[in-house]
C-alpha cells in the first residue's frame, strides 16, 4: 500500500496491531518477525513484521480492513513460488493464503480456493476425467497467484480455462468477476493491475479420457524434470517471453549460463532460471537479474522484463 512504512511502525506498535488482528484470527495464525525464507521457493528473504495465515474469506477481509484502519501496509502472498523477497524483509503485514485450500466439483466445473497449489487442481481434474488443466501439472504456484498473473506452460494458460474468480478489492468489497471482466493479457490480468486479492476461482473444463489425460500429464512432468533445474531452489522462469523469441535462448546465446554472483546462478540446465546454490541472498539474485537484462540488451537489442515479483526492502 502507498504509505510511509517507517511512520507506520512508529505510530502503531506490533502488539497493538496483533491485538486487533486477534479479533478475527487465532493466535496460531499470527507470527511476528517471521523469516520469509520459510515461505519462498528461492529459500531467501528477510523478515515480515507480522505474518498472518487466514483460513476463511471472512478472515482475509477482517485482516484487510484492520490494516486499512490502522494505516499499516500489507501485501498478499501465495506459496512464494514467483517472488523474490529482499533481504530487509517486508514492513507491515504479510497475508499468506496457503490455508485456503478447499476444492469442489460441479459437473465440468472445478472451484478452488486461492491457496491450493494449481498442480493439485490439475491432478484433481484428472481424477474426475476432466481435461484442460494438464498444462498446469508442473506449475508450482497457487490458484490465486496463477489467476492473478495468468500463469501458463507448454502452450496452455489460465485464461483459456477460467470461468470466473471471486476477489476482494483493496477497499474490502467482494466481487465475482467473469472471464471477460478479468481482462487477461500475457502474464497479467485486472487482478494484478487493480491489486485485488483472489479468494477462489472456477475453471470450466471438458470431459476427457482419464488415461489420455494422465499420459499427457506424465509427459509434461517428464519434460519439466529433464529440462528444468528442479534440484535447486529457484523462483521458476524469471523473465517474460519477449515477442517472437524466448528469454532462455537470448540468455544462452549471450553466454550467460553459469554466470554467478554469490550463490545465485543462471542455471546451466535451463538459462531461463536463476537458482540458489545454497546460500544466495536476495541481493545476489537481483544483481544477477540486472546483469542478465543489461547483457541481453547490449548483445541482442532486446529488453527482458522479469515476471517474478521483487518485493520488500533492502538491508
Amino acid at each position: 500500500m502507498p504509505m510511509d512504512a517507517l511512520t507506520a511502525r512508529k505510530s502503531m506498535p506490533f502488539q497493538d496491531v496483533v491485538r486487533r488482528l486477534l479479533e478475527v484470527v487465532k493466535d496460531d495464525q499470527i507470527k511476528v518477525n517471521e523469516p520469509l525464507e520459510y515461505y519462498t521457493y528461492t529459500k531467501i528473504g528477510g523478515k515480515a513484521d507480522i505474518l498472518v495465515l487466514p483460513a476463511t474469506f471472512s478472515q482475509v477481509k477482517g485482516i484487510l480492513l484492520r490494516a486499512k484502519q490502522l494505516q499499516v501496509p500489507f501485501m498478499v502472498m501465495g506459496n512464494g513460488s514467483n517472488v523474490i523477497v529482499k533481504d530487509g524483509g517486508i514492513r507491515g503485514i504479510v497475508i499468506v493464503m496457503t490455508r485456503l485450500i478447499s476444492i469442489s466439483l460441479q459437473k465440468n466445473q472445478i472451484t478452488a480456493q486461492s491457496g491450493i497449489p494449481l498442480a493439485v487442481v490439475s491432478r484433481y481434474a484428472w481424477l474426475h476425467h476432466l481435461s484442460g488443466l494438464e498444462f498446469a501439472v508442473g506449475i508450482p504456484g497457487t490458484v490465486g497467484g496463477a489467476v492473478c498473473m495468468n500463469a501458463g506452460a507448454y502452450g496452455g494458460q489460465i485464461s483459456e480455462v477460467l470461468e470466473r474468480a471471486v476477489v476482494l478489492t483493496k477497499d474490502g468489497q467482494c466481487l465475482s468477476l467473469t472471464h471477460q471482466q478479468l481482462h487477461f493479457e500475457y502474464r497479467d490480468s485486472v487482478i494484478q493491475r487493480e491489486s485485488h486479492i483472489v479468494l477462489e476461482a472456477t475453471f470450466r473444463l471438458e470431459q476427457g479420457d482419464g488415461d489420455e489425460i494422465k499420459a499427457k500429464m506424465d509427459d509434461l512432468t517428464q519434460r519439466r524434470a529433464s529440462k528444468q533445474p528442479l534440484e535447486y531452489p529457484s523462483c521458476g522462469s524469471v523473465f517474460k517471453r519477449p515477442q517472437n523469441d524466448y528469454a532462455a535462448r537470448l540468455i544462452q546465446v549471450s553466454g550467460l549460463q553459469g554466470f554467478r554472483i554469490g550463490d545465485a546462478q543462471v542455471s546451466t540446465k535451463h538459462a531461463g532460471f536463476i537458482v540458489n546454490l545454497g546460500h544466495a541472498t536476495a541481493s545476489d539474485y537481483i544483481q544477477v537479474i540486472r546483469h542478465v537484462q543489461q547483457t541481453v540488451l547490449e548483445r541482442n537489442g532486446i529488453a527482458l522484463n522479469h515476471e517474478v515479483k521483487i518485493v520488500g526492502e533492502d538491508v
